[in-house]
């Protein structure tokens, strides 16, 4: 059952706050998690530590293709960042909570701002496949929400949270003045392991979609209820299912991961870095 004991997830995120903590020898300021075709972007991060995830409470290693299992510290000008390799995904099965744990972790170990980063299917023939997008809004398709069932526990009462900046335009024109060229988009969120149907894209793009994926709505909606500020980025690993007229696979993810490593790497540091400077 999902979300059956909240205060039980909660409790289980302080745990591994503790542990992040004692492990790094100290808070950190931002989380940010490599998703599907960003794991090459970790090189370009210098870790000054790492651990495996199944080491802290409540973490599991991920078991989607192109993901790492370890949480890395990255020192970042003055800020320090939790660098997460993997995520995981609703379709994993081991429910919401298990999705959104590290945000939680993360919100207790001191950090306000999260970066969420992921792979999607484009549905703007125009952006073309390798391109990189900010989240500007997400529509939830997956059925699912992390603040389902029984209400958090003081002081994080409160389950009507506002979505309405969900994805921070503070951060997004922080990023924009890193790379003018960024285009934002909706991202719709469904729910895997499955590729969406054309005829499920021909629906997302009548409901105003730009973006297709299998993460970041879990996570971003937790973040908020903890009250962290939300940059999302998708790099555009394909065409949505019927645009090309190609069969989808994860294999073509990875490739264009790796071919967009080194720029998407670049980028994601040179964010961390400009947000660095707009807190100090």
């Amino acid at each position: 059952m999902v979300n059956a004991s909240a205060s039980n997830a909660y409790d289980l995120a302080k745990q591994a706050a503790e542990v992040v903590v004692k492990k790094f020898a100290g808070t950190h300021d931002v989380l940010a998690v490599l998703g599907s075709g960003w794991a090459h972007a970790a090189s370009v991060l210098e870790a000054t530590d790492e651990i495996g995830v199944t080491e802290i409470p409540g973490f599991i290693k991920p078991s989607a293709i192109g993901h790492g299992g370890s949480l890395k510290s990255v020192a970042v000008g003055k800020s320090r960042v939790l660098l997460l390799t993997g995520r995981t995904h609703l379709y994993e099965g081991h429910g919401v909570n298990a999705v959104v744990h590290a945000v939680r972790t993360a919100a207790f170990a001191g950090c306000k701002t999260v970066v969420l980063t992921n792979a999607a299917g484009c549905l703007r023939e125009d952006w073309g496949v390798g391109a990189t997008a900010l989240i500007s809004d997400h529509i939830n398709l997956t059925g699912f929400s992390p603040l389902t069932g029984a209400d958090a526990p003081a002081p994080l009462h409160g389950r009507f949270v506002d979505l309405t900046d969900a994805y921070s335009s503070r951060l997004r024109t922080i990023a924009k003045s890193v790379d003018p060229t960024l285009r934002e988009g909706v991202y719709m969120g469904f729910h895997g392991p499955h590729f969406e149907t054309p005829a499920e894209i021909r629906a997302a793009r009548v409901w105003g979609a730009d973006l297709v994926g299998m993460s970041t709505v879990m996570e971003t909606i937790a973040a908020r209820h903890m009250g962290l500020e939300v940059l999302a980025l998708s790099l555009a690993t394909n065409l949505a299912a019927g645009i090309s007229g190609e069969k989808l696979s994860g294999d073509e993810v990875l490739a264009i991961g790796k071919a967009s490593a080194t720029r998407v790497g670049g980028l994601l540091a040179d964010i961390l870095k400009k947000i660095d400077l707009e807190k100090n």
